[in-house]
């Protein structure tokens, strides 16, 4: 309750401090100013740890602005870079007055320099490359200067050009090769022919790419412009422009409200990719894979062209509400049109859930739960959200016999704080679940506060190195209350910060222009024990290696994020439910030290990471051929990581048996799913801890427990 008080005050004060900023025109340039300095006043006023903007977070912020526009430093000149360096020092105070001469310059530079390069690659993909030259390619952006001048520019261009379509000769070749090991009577393409086909593929390749490029706007190119300033303060907070906005919303609660397909950009269209299990679309039975959608009318309107059109736009005309009517006209994958007219409703992203699956080792029977966030309707909690719907898989699986349960963490980068409280309480009789701590209003103390127990049995949680933000928290509670066995990394992502989405069309009076929110950092949030997961992560208490075991992907680092540091911890209980718990975790832990499959993942990730760290590309095809042969048969050692067999076996729970019966689509994305858990030596692992956990039940019979 206190937390929501908070948050109201903060409402008031939003709203006391909107009068000072006056009604803009968001037609013109003068919004980019309104912007930057509306974003820096809630920043230095509502985040945890606000920066001061001087001169060296100036040059931060120039030096992540340019590697954001020109990673690959294939655009700007190094004269370019010596003029916009004249702001180096200066953007600190663009942000103070405020103004956007540096990002107009750097904005309309790059835009010239694009133009430019299109040349180059139409130039250059118009003769053959000869793959018989010994010449290399260096790759290491980070360290590549910026090209002195265009002759030198243009040598990159072909460089990166000729590398890619030297991979794609090598695909079509072995492609050839295979067809004549089919049929000895068949003619092998010769490589010049070969040769321009593979420039063929990459002059596609490009022209999409660029095709692209053309539909980014000022304004996003400014919204980048405005996420360099903003994550100078820590790597979570960002701005949201109003369509990442609706994604941010739309990926929180796994809905969306349209006719259920993901689309990608072509140029005749917007192609369908995916259409959405149990969606309109899907419903119809009219509109497959391949589909491209030419033209969109409104019930009662005249068609829109979408051809050439941003796929933002497109999708905008496409997406509707519930209930409402959207007509199609659409080239199907034979070739012919057809005009097709989708019901919106709904559309729930079922990758998006929690799914269960039971698990039979011998004679006992056990449940595995994914979740893949912590979702939760902003609008509605009392909507689908993960703390509800992985109460409802734990009532199922308990009525299939389940013994013990494995919650699979792995991947989870969070979601909503309130989810992860509820969860955590549904094994445990009450306590705290996680301290938050606000640079305004201090310590509070998230409790469960409900006696009643969803599972008391075994439990194990899976994590792993992008485990991160909720998943921490409830992987770090169960942890302390020693009422799990945390099972996966040396530790988790390290995420021990609390994001708050602001919108900022608040502040402006009488706007009709949507001007997006700000996700910025209020809070941190610190184990029961007082530790904060910022940086550290949870520690498992079975290590296990993985394939990012030796990759640069926590929070430690990325750039600026905040100080780990510690608190008083709160007043809690150990779970006195198991027997042995200490001497479970000496065996999982001596299981794992000698298991042959992980040896060879530790062996796999330390070759990934040094392929990783070479960036020299030989651009003879001779040599690039060798060095290809000699990966290959390096990587066939590691073969033996797809066929390992944990001998489990993995079945859906009634219910969805029922659903697959009706969806096939669903019927395929869990089989596939069992075919990886029973590849799956770490969920082998999981199913042998909850085998030997003894439950002390004495102990189970005092306590009140939720029946079926």
């Amino acid at each position: 309750m206190r937390r929501n008080k908070i948050y109201l005050v903060a409402l008031l004060v939003f709203a006391m401090v909107s009068c000072s900023f006056a009604k803009k025109s968001f037609d013109d340039p003068e919004k980019d100013k309104t912007l930057v300095d509306l974003i820096a006043y809630v920043l230095n006023r509502w985040h945890f740890d606000p920066q001061e903007i001087n001169d060296e977070f100036s040059e931060n912020v120039y030096n992540d602005f340019i590697e954001a526009v020109d990673p690959m430093k294939r655009y700007f000149l190094a004269s370019d870079i010596e003029e916009f360096e004249v702001y180096k020092d200066k953007i600190d105070d663009e942000i103070k007055e405020p103004g956007v001469k540096f990002f107009t310059l750097v904005h309309t530079r790059l835009e010239k320099r694009m133009l430019e390069a299109k040349k180059f690659q139409k130039e250059l993909l118009g003769s053959p490359f000869d793959f018989t030259i010994d010449e290399s390619i260096n790759r290491d952006y980070e360290k590549l200067p910026f090209a002195k001048n265009e002759k030198e520019l243009k040598e990159r261009w072909r460089k990166e050009l000729k590398f890619s379509t030297l991979a794609n000769y090598d695909i079509k070749l072995e492609v050839e090769q295979n067809k004549k090991k089919e049929d000895k009577s068949y003619v092998i393409k010769d490589e010049v022919t070969l040769e321009k086909e593979a420039r063929e593929s990459t002059t596609k390749t490009y022209i999409e790419f660029f095709d692209l490029m053309d539909d980014l706007e000022r304004k996003d190119w400014f919204s980048i412009y405005v996420n360099t300033i903003v994550e100078e303060f820590d790597p979570h907070t960002s701005y949201l422009a109003p369509e990442d906005k609706d994604r941010f919303d739309m990926s929180m609660s796994g809905t969306l409200e349209g006719i259920g397909a993901r689309l990608q950009k072509r140029t005749e269209g917007a192609k369908i990719f995916e259409v959405i299990s149990g969606g309109p679309a899907w419903r119809s039975k009219k509109v497959e894979a391949g589909d491209i959608i030419l033209k969109v009318a409104q019930e009662g309107e005249e068609p829109v062209d979408i051809v050439g059109m941003r796929l933002d736009d497109a999708v905008k005309l496409i997406k509707g509400p519930k209930g409402t009517k959207v007509t199609l006209t659409m080239k199907k994958v034979d070739g012919s049109i057809d005009v097709i007219t989708i019901k919106r409703d709904l559309v729930e992203i079922e990758e998006t859930y929690a799914k269960s699956a039971v698990v039979k080792k011998n004679q006992r029977t056990f449940g595995v739960i994914n979740l893949p966030k912590f979702y939760v309707d902003f609008q509605d909690y009392n909507n689908r959200n993960a703390a509800s719907d992985v109460k409802k898989e734990i009532e199922r699986l308990k009525k299939e016999g389940m013994e013990g349960l494995v919650i699979d963490l792995r991947n989870n980068g969070g979601g909503s704080l309130k989810t992860v409280v509820d969860m955590a309480g549904f094994f445990i009789k009450d306590g705290p679940i996680v301290q938050v701590k606000s640079s305004i209003d201090g310590k509070e103390v998230l409790s469960d506060e409900d006696s009643r127990i969803q599972w008391d049995g075994p439990l194990v949680i899976l994590v792993n190195e992008l485990s991160a933000s909720a998943s921490e928290i409830l992987a770090a509670a169960l942890q302390d209350y020693k009422r799990a066995v945390v099972i996966g990394s040396k530790q988790t992502y390290g995420k021990g910060t609390v994001q708050n989405v602001v919108d900022l069309n608040r502040f402006i009076r009488g706007g009709d222009t949507n001007v997006g929110a700000l996700k910025l950092t209020t809070q941190k949030f610190y184990r029961i024990d007082g530790g904060s997961t910022q940086l550290e992560g949870v520690k498992s208490d079975v290590v296990v290696v993985d394939k990012y075991s030796f990759i640069d992907i926590g929070e430690k680092d990325q750039e600026n994020p905040l100080p780990w540091d510690r608190i008083d911890p709160a007043t809690y209980d150990v779970w006195d439910g198991y027997i042995g718990y200490e001497e479970t975790i000496e065996k999982s832990k001596a299981r794992m030290a000698n298991n042959a499959q992980l040896k060879l993942i530790e062996e796999n990730a330390k070759w990934i990471r040094t392929r990783r760290d070479d960036n020299e590309y030989p651009l003879n095809y001779a040599t690039y051929r060798k060095e290809v042969a000699a990966d290959e048969d390096y990587a066939k050692r590691f073969k033996a990581l797809s066929d390992y067999d944990t001998k489990l076996v993995f079945t859906s729970l009634p219910y969805e048996e029922l659903l697959m019966k009706k969806d096939s689509s669903l019927q395929r994305k869990r089989q596939a799913w069992h075919e990886d858990l029973a590849k799956d030596v770490y969920v082998e692992e999981a199913i042998n801890v909850l085998s030997d956990i003894q439950i002390n039940n004495i102990k189970k019979q005092k306590r009140a427990v939720v029946k079926g």
